[in-house]
């Protein structure tokens, strides 16, 4: 079984500013035993050409990814070769998914959010492959639970997420994932359901100050962190 997160965020993020490198990123997951990536930038396709060779040393198998906002609400779209980045409609994602194979995921479906899917969930359940159990939920409250139900009436397989904005988030809720460690295989057994859900609740301390980090970077403006960081956080992505 890999261990995989499937939706993670880098400083390379256009929309939101993230303090931590995608050779940062890279790196904390090896150390904590993750044998799977995928690089979700909202509504940009980062190129990691330049990080396979970087996480294959590492023992890190890196899956390109987006998170896009479609129709005003946001879907991971992993492993398509060409194409996610010019999805704006639902009607835009079935052209897509007819073209490639990629793995269709709806991202903390039932948060109180406005980019959430929430309704859409039903209206489109054709187009999603799975439904992620993300990684902000403490044991008293978890939005999560409608996902999980949602889920299980439609027949689709759930995958663990840590929706990584601060590396500090990593290690408490991810997929394990039954199969060869390459993005194709991957993601098929994803969609097979061959797939299961590692979560721990965070506590109220750690889900709060997660939360207040992410709403003070709100106000930052996207690469913020990357003007401010000292040069030696970037070598390697450079390399």
């Amino acid at each position: 079984m890999l261990k995989v997160e499937l939706h993670a965020h880098t400083a390379d993020d256009p929309l939101d500013a993230i303090p931590h490198t995608t050779t940062q990123l890279i790196e904390r997951a090896a150390e904590l035993g993750y044998d799977a990536l995928a690089l979700t930038l909202h509504d940009r396709q980062l190129d990691i050409c330049p990080y396979v060779s970087f996480a294959a040393e590492r023992g890190v198998t890196l899956i390109p990814g987006i998170e896009r906002t479609i129709q005003g609400k946001h879907v991971l779209l992993l492993n398509f070769r060409q194409g996610a980045e010019d999805v704006r409609s639902f009607k835009d994602l079935a052209h897509l998914k007819r073209r490639e194979p990629g793995l269709v995921i709806a991202p903390h479906p039932f948060f109180p959010a406005s980019t959430c899917l929430r309704g859409q969930m039903d209206q489109h359940r054709t187009l999603f492959d799975a439904v992620e159990y993300n990684g902000m939920f403490t044991s008293s409250l978890n939005f999560n639970i409608a996902a999980v139900r949602w889920a299980h009436v439609h027949g689709k397989p759930l995958v663990g997420c840590g929706d990584i904005h601060r590396l500090r988030q990593l290690g408490t809720t991810y997929s394990l994932i039954d199969a060869e460690p390459h993005a194709d295989a991957i993601c098929a057994a994803v969609r097979a359901g061959d797939v299961e859900v590692a979560a721990s609740p965070r506590s109220w301390a750690s889900a709060i100050s997660i939360m207040a980090d992410l709403t003070v970077s709100q106000i930052l403006p996207p690469g913020f962190w990357q003007d401010v960081a000292p040069p030696a956080l970037t070598v390697a992505r450079r390399s």
